[in-house]
């Protein structure tokens, strides 16, 4: 179970290249404070500066992030049943990734990112013990990042849907056609080109390997076409998805161990409670041909 114990997420949700930035203060915009300050004509000045306070205060309150603390409460308050240690401890590390991700100044949802995303926990959660605890849990997770979990699924669906009906060249080819999800991959071209907010992570790159996955594209080619046409760098993309399938080896691994070992251990209980059968089985006949004898 070492193996489990050591298992990381922490290079999967972040590119090497992004670190987490403190969202800057309102305070330190000049044309704003300047704007609240000389609103007001009253003769009193301190009344003046004292609604000034109030006002930034009040604003710089409603784009501060919550704490990772937060995030991690309101998932266990969520769903309050004990998870197996081995998917546990890849959860909880997985959320905290996420949340920094999730209030980065950059960060904003996309389809590709919650395909990326919804991958990954199905793969991770493979084999829970219970598909309505495994849907539970996916819903208490993405709760706790305020944000919408029905959303990831029904985007996640889309894309998947989309994907089985292309091949290799209709793929690359999204900005010359019409439709809905031809739409979101040329928003996210836009945005990744520089002219909007994007913040690329190991999530998106996830999400771009399964569509290729789906509209069966597995030349090399394929992928630095559709990286290009989505103003991505594709070393990026290559250096993510080696991680994702390392991870992935991990985790298959993770699972074949505790699998063996709670095989192993059934198969002790059941040997231990064969003597006590044994023992169980001679009274009871001792008691029968007793009671039969008087």
């Amino acid at each position: 179970m070492a193996t489990v114990a050591s298992l990381s997420l922490s290079t999967l949700t972040q590119s090497s290249s992004e670190r987490k930035t403190p969202l800057p203060s309102l305070l330190s915009d000049s044309s704003t404070f300047k704007l609240r300050t000389n609103f007001s004509f009253h003769p009193i000045t301190i009344r003046s500066y004292s609604a000034s306070r109030f006002i930034v205060r009040c604003m710089s309150t409603l784009t501060e992030p919550p704490p990772v603390a937060d995030t991690k409460l309101k998932f266990l308050n969520a769903y309050k049943r004990p998870i197996p240690s081995i998917y546990n401890t890849v959860l909880q590390e997985l959320i905290v990734q996420q949340h920094l991700m999730r209030y980065k100044k950059t960060y904003r949802y996309d389809a590709v990112f919650a395909l990326g995303f919804v991958t990954v926990y199905d793969q991770l959660m493979e084999g829970y013990p219970s598909d309505e605890d495994r849907e539970a849990i996916f819903q208490a997770y993405v709760n706790a990042l305020n944000e919408d979990p029905q959303q990831y699924r029904a985007d996640a669906q889309k894309l998947e849907a989309w994907a089985r009906a292309q091949d290799a060249n209709s793929l690359v080819d999204f900005a010359s056609k019409t439709g809905e999800c031809e739409d979101i991959l040329k928003d996210i071209a836009e945005r990744a080109g520089g002219s909007g907010s994007f913040s690329y992570s190991r999530f998106f790159a996830v999400g771009l390997f399964r569509l290729l996955e789906l509209a069966n594209a597995t030349e090399p080619t394929i992928l630095e076409k559709l990286c290009a046409a989505l103003n991505i760098n594709k070393k990026s993309v290559d250096r993510d998805l080696d991680v994702y399938r390392n991870l992935l080896s991990k985790l298959v691994q993770a699972k074949e161990l505790l699998k063996e070992y709670v095989e192993r251990e059934k198969k002790k209980r059941e040997e231990r409670s064969e003597p006590q059968k044994a023992n169980e089985a001679v009274k009871n006949f001792l008691a029968e041909n007793l009671y039969a004898s008087k």
